[in-house]
């Protein structure tokens, strides 16, 4: 039986679900606190699929659910609202139909919110419709929007107290409209004592149907949309005095609801009247909420605190120059990042970089700022020409600028952060000598050109960057976020060109248990990446390149040294060694195991008859996996008396074996053929099919 006073209630607004209904149930039933700890209740908006049975069914075969039925009121506010209604758990937390929760997401949420006392609790977001947010960078106990960037999540997929909702009449407005989770989400944000985020579990995940129709991206008008936002902003003002706190929350909304679709590449894919439309309505807004006290919008506190591109557009926007943000963006759009990454190390378990990233134009050149008589001024690259501006002044080119190492992981849709920033330093370039007759590329005057470069050296510990938790399994590739000047990049964090990677990091073993983690570039980019617990099989490949050996005997083992690091207090980590061909090969059960070299130990003896044999390991002892070349074992009189590296050629055919094993790699290779004319295309086609075959070659 349900108790009458439980932990948490889970609300979901049901819509016509179809299919997409399974898959988020399945997550709520299942969670790690108990059936007799929380309740799921279901709202029925007027469905006219199956799901209204499908539910009912549900309520009849677990007690933890309820359900309940009501005319269609074409939103999810009013549902989510007679879910509140009828909670009867301390906390509730909202999900829609299309989502799922992870499974200790409901434990560790409340057990964040009772333990700190808090309002608002919010859980790390994944899946496919969310991209990495900072504010998930590690975990909070207490913190309010006062003193942290809450306003940077705005969506209602969270905890909240239900009492905290009562005592400040906090609901969500109903009817048929847009920005109805911001409205509540800022509300509950300017109430809340207390708010605690948890970091290192993925809660939530938020993933994109097949079909598109996920109830988030149900289009509105324009106008309604902006009336909308202008009830936020609204919200925003009754809720805080004048000063920047207010400012600092408005500034969101002009930058990320407004000037974001007057940006490239939005701006430059709208057809023309909807471009229009947008600019008018946008402007409007602007006029209306954001000037200072001459009427401009550059003496408004809101648009004052803003970088220097964002402040620019805001300039053109002012003098009504819709053709002068189109050129902006043009230029912006061919501007791109880049970051690399040299003098990689192991310390103590943990992978250390010096990384050093920046912004550069479309033909390499850096996007600079100008010294002229002590002041700087923005990039003429990207000012010169434009209508009704000669020249654009910048206070301080640093104050907007910094760089944050984010690792994603493909397969779970998830983003981490490393602790370190990347912190912004004025360097002096020279730039490339214009032809005879060609513009000066600093304009008309002199000048001194510098460039924003982000640089740090940048900690990778395994086992605690999933905020503060060991990185799961898999494949983690590294991206930088760089922010100069109001332009923002995501970018591969690649190898720098001169640093020979033979002499890179090795693989290490980390942890007790100890795990296998194994910096890796990856083709075509040369990007760096953490593989954890082998999961790509990368570790055969980095051992057989470095050279292993060599061998010693101790008792009945063998004992090979193996290029790898061993962090101090790491365990051994169980593997398979395979000797011979298939076929007619032999595993032995093996261990990798730190000493002051880390050893791959294993059997010396074996059934096989005298001769030479291919070595191989599995880090996989399910067998899953195939055993992965490393060497060569020499057998005389059953015992293993020798082993030696792998040749190039093998190494050669391992490496082309794992890249056409790639599906990513494989599509985007024959994408690129694809685009070659149809004899060059039918000669690439030939060549990789041959190069394939003999990459499987014995």
């Amino acid at each position: 039986m349900i108790q009458d006073s439980i932990k948490v209630s889970v609300v979901v607004p049901v819509y016509n679900p179809g299919r997409y209904l399974d898959p988020c149930v399945r997550s709520l039933l299942r969670q790690s606190l108990p059936p007799t700890d929380y309740e799921i209740v279901f709202v029925n908006d007027g469905s006219t699929d199956d799901s209204p049975e499908k539910l009912d069914k549900l309520a009849v075969e677990h007690p933890h659910v309820r359900v309940f039925h009501q005319e269609n009121s074409g939103w999810p506010g009013k549902p989510r609202n007679v879910g509140i209604a009828h909670a009867r758990g301390e906390y509730v937390q909202f999900v829609d139909q299309d989502d799922e929760l992870g499974y200790e997401a409901l434990e560790r949420m409340y057990a964040a919110g009772v333990r700190n006392q808090a309002d608002i609790v919010l859980g790390k977001v994944a899946g496919t419709m969310t991209g990495p947010n900072p504010i998930f960078a590690r975990n909070v106990d207490r913190c309010t929007i006062r003193d942290f960037p809450l306003i940077d999540s705005l969506s209602p997929h969270k905890m909240f107290r239900r009492a905290f909702l009562d005592e400040h009449h906090i609901r969500f407005p109903e009817g048929k409209r847009r920005l109805e989770d911001q409205l509540f989400m800022a509300q509950a944000y300017l109430a809340a004592r207390c708010v605690s985020i948890v970091a290192d579990y993925p809660c939530y995940y938020w993933n994109r149907r097949d079909d598109r129709g996920n109830s988030s991206s149900t289009p509105s008008t324009m106008r309604g949309y902006y009336d909308n936002l202008r009830e936020v902003m609204d919200a925003v003002v009754a809720g805080t005095e004048p000063g920047e706190l207010r400012s600092r929350l408005l500034r969101r909304f002009f930058r990320v609801e407004m000037m974001r679709r007057l940006c490239e590449p939005r701006l430059l894919r709208y057809s023309d009247g909807y471009r229009k439309r947008g600019y008018q309505v946008v402007r409007k807004l602007a006029m209306e909420r954001f000037t200072g006290p001459d009427g401009s919008l550059a003496s408004g506190e809101v648009v004052a605190g803003l970088p220097p591109v964002t402040r620019l557009r805001a300039a053109l926007l002012e003098h009504d120059r819709l053709d002068g943000l189109m050129e902006l963006a043009r230029r912006c759009l061919n501007v791109r990042g880049h970051a690399e990454v040299a003098g990689l190390r192991w310390e103590h378990g943990v992978l250390y970089a010096d990384v050093r990233a920046g912004l550069v134009h479309a033909d390499g050149s850096p996007v600079v700022v100008v010294e002229r008589e002590g002041r700087y001024e923005l990039d003429p690259t990207l000012v010169t020409g434009l209508p009704t501006i000669t020249s654009w002044p910048i206070d301080d080119p640093c104050q907007h600028a910094e760089g944050r190492v984010r690792l994603f992981h493909r397969e779970a849709g998830l983003w981490w952060y490393a602790p370190n920033i990347l912190r912004p330093t004025l360097e002096p370039v020279r730039l490339r000598q214009t032809a005879p007759g060609a513009a000066d590329p600093l304009g008309s005057r002199s000048g001194r050109a510098h460039q924003v470069v982000l640089t740090g050296t940048i900690s990778l510990d395994p086992q605690t960057l999933a905020a503060g938790s060991p990185l799961q399994s898999g494949r983690h590739a590294v991206w930088v976020a760089v922010r100069v000047l109001g332009l923002g990049r995501a970018v591969r964090l690649t190898v720098a060109p001169g640093e020979d990677w033979r002499r890179g990091p090795d693989p290490a073993l980390v942890g007790d248990p100890a795990r296998v983690v194994v910096p890796h570039k990856l083709a075509p980019f040369g990007q760096l990446a953490l593989d954890v617990d082998d999961q790509h099989q990368s570790l055969a490949a980095a051992l057989a390149s470095r050279g292993i050996g060599p061998l010693r005997t101790h008792g009945p083992e063998v004992r090979l040294t193996v290029p790898m690091q061993a962090a101090p207090g790491s365990g051994a980590r169980e593997v398979e060694v395979v000797i011979g061909r298939q076929g007619s090969s032999h595993t032995l059960p093996a261990r990798l195991q730190p000493t002051n070299d880390a050893v791959l130990a294993f059997p010396r003896s074996t059934a096989l008859p005298s001769g030479r044999y291919p070595l191989a390991i599995r880090t996989d002892p399910s067998g899953e996996r195939p055993a992965v070349p490393i060497g060569t074992a020499v057998v005389e009189d059953g015992r293993i008396t020798t082993v030696r590296g792998i040749s190039y050629r093998a190494l050669a055919r391992r490496i082309l074996a794992r890249m056409a094993a790639e599906p990513w790699l494989h599509r985007q290779a024959f994408r690129a053929i694809a685009a070659l004319p149809d004899g060059p295309a039918e000669r690439a086609r030939t060549l990789a099919r041959r190069l394939a075959r003999w990459s499987q070659e014995k």
